[in-house]
C-alpha cells in the first residue's frame, strides 16, 4: 500500500504545489481514504488522485476536425 501512496502523492505533487505541511496532511488522508481497499495498485492510485483532486474539473480533449 505505501508504493501506491508514494504514487498518488508525486503524481499529485506534480499538480499541485504543496507545502510539507500540506503534503504530509494529504498523506494521512490519503491513507485514510485507501485503507481497506482491495483494488488493483492501478486501480487504487487512480481512485487516490481523484480523491486528493476533490471536485475540481480535470481537462478533457476534444477530437480535432
Amino acid at each position: 500500500m505505501e508504493k501506491v501512496i508514494d504514487r498518488v502523492m508525486r503524481t499529485y505533487g506534480m499538480m499541485v504545489n504543496l507545502t510539507p505541511e500540506e503534503e504530509q496532511s494529504a498523506r494521512e488522508r490519503l491513507t485514510e481514504f485507501l485503507k481497506g481497499k482491495d483494488d488493483s495498485a492501478r486501480q487504487l492510485s487512480v481512485e487516490g488522485v481523484k480523491f486528493l483532486r476533490g471536485d475540481r474539473p480535470s481537462r478533457t480533449r476534444h477530437a480535432q476536425p
